[in-house]
Parts: C-alpha cells; structure tokens; sequence
C-alpha cells in the first residue's frame, strides 16, 4: 500500500492536465499553451533556495514548449516529429518532405504560437493544403519572430491562395521572404495573391516559380509591380507568361523603384517580349539581375535587348542562356555593353552560343572598356588545341611558379606591381598592369580569372586573398606520394627540363616515393 500512495497525486495530476487540450479541441489552438505543465512543477522549484533559480527557469521553459508540442500532437492525433523536438529551439527549422499533412501542420503551428526561437521554417513538399495553410496564417498572428516560410509544393490551389492573400493583406506579419513555387497557382489565384502585395510592404523576396500563371496572371502582376514598394526579388520562372503577359509585366516594371532581382526564365516571352525588356532596361533604374534563359529570345529580340543595355546603369547580371541567339546576336549584345561608360554589367550568360575567334577579338575590345565584365560562353569554335591550352592555364599557377623561382610569395609579386605598395587596387588599375607587365605574360582571360579570384566585389582587389598556405609535395595526395612538379620536392631541378609526366608515365605530375629514391642523389644535386 505504501507503493501506492504517491502515485495517486501524480495520476491526479495527469488526468487534469490533459483535460486542458481536450475541452478546445474544437477551438483555435492558441489556447492550447504550456501554462498546466508549469503550474505542476514550479511549487517544487519555488520551496528549493539554490544558486540556479534562472538555469532551473530556461531548462524549464525548453520542458513547456516540447510538451506543448506532445500535447498538440495528441489533440490533432498525429505522431510527433522527433527532428522537430530536438530543433525546435534553434533558428533554421528544415521540415521538407516530411509528410505533415493538414493535420501535423497544425500540430507544429500550435507549438510555434510561443516560439521565440525559430525564425526560418521550410514546409516544402508536406501536402499541407488548405487546412494545413489556415493553422499556419493563424500561428503568425501571434509570432512576430517567424520571417522567412517556404510552403512550396503543397497542393494549396486557389483557397490556399485566398487564405495567404487574406493575411497579408493586412500587413499582421514579419515574414519578408515567402516561397510558394510549384503550389498548382493558376490564372484565378493571380488576382487575390496581386491584389495582397499591392498593399504589403514587408515582404521584400517572394517565389512563385513552377505555378500555372499565363497572360492574364501577367497581366495582374503586372499592375500588382506598378504600386509595390516593398518586393526586392521576384520569381516567376516556369510559368506560361507569353507576348501579352511579358508586355503587361514590363509595363509594371517601368514605375517600379523597389525589384532588383527578377527571374522570368523558361516562359515563353519571345522577339516580341524581347522588345518590351529592351524598353524596361533603358527606362529601369533599379532592376540589377535579369534572368530571361530559355524564353526564345533570338538574334532579333537579342536586337532590342542590346538597345535597353546601351543607356541602363544598374542592371549587373544579364542570364540569356538556352534562347536561339547565334554569334550575330551575342556581338550585339556586347557592343551595346561597350558603348555604354556607365554600364554596371559585370555578367552576361550566352553560355549555348558558339562564337568564333573574331568575337574573342571583339570582346577583348569590350574587356578593356569594361574589366569587370564576364561574359559567358559555350566554346570558341575552330580555335586550335595550342591556343585552347594557352588560354585555359591556370594564371594563378603561372603566377605561383615565378614566385617559387624568384623566392618570392605571391603576395609580394602583386605588391611588386602596386605603385602604392599597398594591399590593393581598384580592379581598373590592377587589369591595365597585369596586361602590360612582362614578369608573368597573361592574355585576357587568365587576368580576368585573377581578378575573380581577388575581387572583393566592392571594385578592389585584396592581393591577402592570393596568400595561400603552402602544401608538403610528400601529404597532398598521400603517403609514399611526391609532388614532382614542386619546387619542394627533391628531383625538382632534375625535372625542370622534363616533363614529370614522361618520366613518370600516368603520375600527372605525381611520383612514387620508391621510385624517387632510386634516382641517385649526384644527379638531384
């Protein structure tokens, strides 16, 4: 019997505290909270006089939010999600392809309802649908710490749409980044979902990829980006938007002060698209990332885009990538970059046109106006396979091999060729030197790969970031392995007139140990 005595209180205590989620169940669920599970253990803490009243606190808080999930879990009846116990008190919360469902959404909207904690939540690929979406859009009437939410692929349709559109109609949110790609959005949805953002000034990255918008959702968009002052980046790419939803798209563009990243590829814009880009580029001052790849943009649209690109001086980034454009059209393009002084373009993507020797040539011209610039290609056709080498060698290995001859480091020998002496140069000055210095002879492209590497993205280059650590010849690849082509191994001065690869055929430049120390030590030396 004395067995049994204090387990009466503690069943007693069981039995009230589940009464608690089970009188709202039919109600929302912020009233389902942890405030039971405390009141039943804090008499214990507030009778004991320790040291570690607030560790006990935090350690007791973390207890309320776990079972306020358990005990949601169990009004919802569903089991509960063990990956998200164990993080849901850390910032970034990855619940993709978990198989929630409408039920298990609402089970851990219910536990977010308090949480302070997470502030990155992806859903994607749960089928929350419509249900799962409402228990969500309530939860963030009461979190304030939520900001970003991927919801993509859930099958939300229509009323999903009405039912997110509602909420953020009315600004009651700190999500700015929302992802909603691939949610079977179509031509319906376009209206509420326009007419929300038209109003909302917080969310500033929104997705709507892989949905099922056309001309008449261009349409909506389009007028929706005439008055948003809010969106900062925009994805529509694998949508059906054709000649109409294109102009009405751009037509919104034209006021907007706001977007500077959109992504329209794998639409279907065409030449006549083409055109409207080409009017958005000369008139937007704010656009700075355009992606229109696989849109079947030719030489013709390629025309009007170039027009757009002769007078725009934010746009940075330009993806042009699987459009029917040939060399005629690429040429056009960089031109129009040249012409302009005040061109910001620092990447241009043909990467499926096939240019020739004399479009290198052309773009050497552009390069020298515009050392930032990259542009991207598929291959140079007829270039022979001596010049394909000359031009594919690594510099920065050009560059480490005269300062491992010179007993310099690689710092120095940028140092060497700054008239300042100092740690960096803008990327202008630092292109027309390394053009013109003798010490290491690069063509274009190899400096243009220098710069890659030591542009801080700010207009300088930072020669610390060619300070590289240097490897043992005998660890890199492993043991009983030697680097023969390093100044650090010992038969380097033997090897400095042979290729490595012909005294040790398929080392690629690597040797055996045992092999190296059957070359005798007169000969090293």
């Amino acid at each position: 019997m004395d067995n049994d005595k204090p387990l009466q209180p503690e069943t007693e205590d069981e039995t009230e505290t589940e009464l608690v989620p089970q009188s709202s169940d039919k109600t929302l669920y912020c009233e389902a909270e942890p405030p039971p599970t405390v009141e039943k253990v804090k008499p214990a803490r507030e009778n004991s006089e320790t040291d570690l009243e607030i560790e006990d606190n935090e350690k007791f808080f973390t207890t309320g939010q776990k079972e306020l999930y358990l005990e949601a879990c169990k009004l919802v009846g569903v089991v509960p999600v063990s990956y998200f116990i164990r993080n849901m008190e850390e910032s970034y919360v990855n619940l993709n392809h978990h198989g929630l469902g409408p039920r298990g959404t609402k089970a851990i909207a219910i536990a977010l309802v308090s949480n302070t904690a997470v502030t990155k939540l992806e859903l994607e690929d749960n089928c929350i649908m419509e249900e799962g979406v409402l228990s969500l859009v309530e939860m963030l009437q009461e979190n304030y710490y939520l900001q970003e939410m991927n919801i993509s692929n859930n099958h939300l349709g229509l009323e999903g749409a009405r039912i997110i559109s509602d909420f953020f109609e009315r600004n009651s949110s700190s999500i700015w980044n929302l992802e909603l790609s691939g949610n079977d959005f179509k031509e319906e949805s376009a209206a509420p979902l326009c007419q929300a953002l038209s109003t909302n000034y917080r969310i500033k990255k929104l997705d709507l990829s892989h949905n099922q918008f056309s001309d008449i959702g261009g349409e909506q968009l389009g007028q929706m980006l005439a008055i948003n002052v809010g969106l900062t980046s925009l994805d529509l790419s694998w949508n059906n938007f054709h000649t109409r939803g294109a102009v009405a798209l751009c037509n919104g563009l034209r006021g907007n002060v706001t977007l500077t990243k959109l992504d329209l590829s794998m639409n279907g814009l065409g030449n006549e698209g083409a055109v409207a880009l080409g009017e958005v580029l000369r008139l937007n001052s704010c656009l700075v990332y355009l992606d229109v790849g696989g849109n079947d943009i030719g030489n013709e649209g390629a025309s009007k885009i170039s027009k757009g690109l002769e007078s725009n001086e934010s746009l940075r980034v330009l993806k042009l990538f699987l459009n029917p454009i040939s060399m005629d059209g690429a040429i056009l393009l960089i031109l129009a970059i040249k012409r302009n002084p005040k061109s910001r373009m620092e990447e241009l993507d043909i990467s499926n046109v096939l240019v020739s020797e004399q479009f290198m040539k052309t773009l050497d011209g552009v390069y020298a106006v515009h050392p930032q610039l990259d542009v991207v290609f598929k291959a140079v056709q007829g270039l022979s396979a001596k010049k394909t080498i000359f031009l594919l060698t690594n510099p920065m290995k050009l560059i480490q091999n005269y300062a491992d001859q010179h007993k310099i480091t690689v710092m120095d020998f940028f140092k060497s060729l700054n008239p300042t002496g100092t740690m960096k140069m803008s990327v202008d000055e630092f292109q027309k030197v390394m053009i013109e210095q003798t010490k290491v002879p690069l063509n274009q492209y190899q400096v243009r790969e220098v710069i890659k590497k030591l542009d801080e993205k700010t207009g300088m280059v930072n020669f610390r970031s060619a300070q590289a650590p240097r490897r043992s010849p005998f660890s890199a690849r492993g043991p009983g392995w030697a680097d023969v082509s390093s100044p650090g191994c010992p038969v380097y001065t033997l090897l400095l007139g042979a290729s490595p690869t012909r005294l040790f055929p398929a080392c690629q430049g690597w040797a055996p140990l045992s092999t190296l120390l059957l070359i005798p030590n007169s000969l090293v030396q």
